[in-house]
């Protein structure tokens, strides 16, 4: 429901209509703006408190739920961040598409709450909601008047423990997503290719398929399959919620045993093997892209996971390569040698295995084999002479700004940023100390490991190419 953290492209509209890829950790790429160019360059001597977001209360109920609570009286707002250990990567084979259309079917009504009324109970008190899919899991928020926090509590627990799983429901939703489908990817340039570009890097079926899913996935399932999905992951113990803001823990902690406390535990879900085979030769497809005006193409490496030894680098790398008009790749194809309309880079950070894309819409009088030879080239100029301390230090600095800056979207003087962050840490790792050791790590990034991150990663044998051509209208 909301739009992907990675701007950068199409993963908007690609890894799940409602799906927006919320600021997960610490992500470069999410800052990529105007702005970004305007970072300075120097070091940076700036000492970041630990920690960098306070834990006032860390506990977990008998049925499994893990609740966080911090206090923040600067301002009388709370908000409410709940993960669901849930992605596209648990979906059974020929059941895709669930673990997204559950986003949908969370709003469709509970025992004690009415179709869509979850929106209406929190927009009429002044708050705003919203939800997102990703391939390793499911979120939902509210950020509300502090003294409306008891409201968003009860709705969250409603719907843990009584969601409507009824075949109406089951329909109306299939019917939307098929909707979202057919306007965010369907009938939108280079969103298929973007899609496809997955399917082939990943050789894992569980990595590989595409948020949204298959249609013809959900159409063959039944409501039992359906609730059978909701029965395995929406359980209190497969949930971390965290509640950040104006409250009193105490209070708020009551609140939490009184509106939780009684659903059932389930029974730990199982999990899919996501392990991914070494790639030891390139892959490539061509297609026709019928709402395409101009020729362009993806190339696509496997990637470190998320808090893996590489992950920092890669993501200021990543930085480095395509965040703003004076990174590399843009330098290089759209001012330098100017063959390029459009010039992307995102890293989508998985806790599994990950991907780094490039996307190039190139010019005409150029051909795809003549440009991808220049994105090799620059990736090569990384792997010899690597990048330079200013390049690295400048990253490091736009990482900063998105945390620290009021007008970032991860900006930790956001209550709502601070309560996604402690939930997707100790959610992902069960441990939100961990924010501050990542901080710690990426400050410490060097450029020689820059340099042997591009060596491991960037190899010709290991890189999967989609050539995307405008389709020619059939004449009459």
């Amino acid at each position: 429901m909301r739009t992907n953290k990675m701007t950068k492209l199409m993963k908007t509209v690609v890894a799940a209509a409602s799906l927006a890829l919320i600021p997960a950790g610490f992500m470069p790429a999410a800052m990529a703006d105007g702005a970004a160019d305007k970072s300075a360059n120097t070091k940076v001597d700036i000492k970041i408190p630990k920690p960098l977001i306070p834990v006032t209360k860390d506990f977990t109920l008998d049925n499994g739920l893990r609740v966080i609570l911090s206090e923040d009286h600067s301002v009388p707002v709370a908000a409410v961040a709940i993960v669901y250990d849930v992605g596209a990567k648990d979906e059974e084979k020929g059941r895709s598409g669930f673990a997204h259309f559950f986003e949908h079917m969370m709003f469709q009504g509970s025992d004690n709450v009415g179709k869509v009324e979850h929106f209406k109970f929190i927009e009429g008190v002044g708050g705003m909601l919203n939800a997102s899919t990703h391939p390793d899991f499911t979120n939902y928020f509210e950020k509300v008047p502090s003294n409306q926090l008891e409201v968003c509590l009860w709705l969250e627990s409603d719907r843990m423990r009584s969601l409507k799983v009824t075949p109406e429901n089951f329909i109306n939703q299939l019917e939307t997503v098929k909707e979202e489908k057919r306007l965010r990817i369907d009938n939108q340039p280079y969103a298929p290719s973007n899609i496809r570009i997955e399917e082939l890097t990943f050789d894992n079926w569980a990595n590989g398929h595409p948020t949204i899913g298959y249609f013809e996935d959900l159409e063959a399932s039944t409501v039992k399959d359906v609730k059978k999905f909701f029965d395995t992951y929406y359980t209190p113990n497969n949930a971390t919620m965290a509640i950040v803001g104006d409250f009193n823990s105490e209070d708020v902690t009551k609140m939490v045993h009184k509106y939780f406390g009684t659903i059932p535990r389930g029974a730990t879900a199982a999990r899919r093997d996501l392990t991914e085979p070494k790639q030891t030769k390139p892959k490539y497809e061509k297609m026709e892209d019928a709402q395409a005006q101009m020729p362009g193409f993806w190339m696509s490496w496997k990637a470190p996971a998320r808090r893996d030894n590489d992950f920092y680098a890669m993501n200021l790398l990543q930085t480095i390569l395509s965040t703003g008009e004076s990174s590399r790749l843009y330098q290089r194809m759209v001012k330098g040698d100017q063959v390029a309309l459009r010039v992307e880079a995102s890293y989508e950070e998985r806790r599994g295995p990950s991907a780094f894309e490039t996307f190039v819409v190139y010019k005409p009088g150029s051909t795809a084999e003549k440009v991808r030879e220049i994105v090799m080239a620059e990736l090569d100029k990384v792997k010899t002479t690597g990048v330079s301390e200013e390049e690295l230090q400048k990253a490091k600095n736009q990482l900063l700004r998105g945390l620290f800056s009021s007008s970032s979207y991860t900006s930790l003087q956001k209550s709502l940023s601070r309560a996604e962050m402690l939930a997707e840490y100790t959610s992902f790792f069960k441990n939100p100390a961990l924010i501050d050791t990542d901080i710690e790590k990426y400050m410490s990034v060097t450029t020689d490991d820059i340099k042997q991150l591009a060596n491991k990663i960037f190899t010709r044998e290991g890189v999967t190419v989609v050539d995307v051509v405008p389709k020619e209208a059939k004449k009459g």
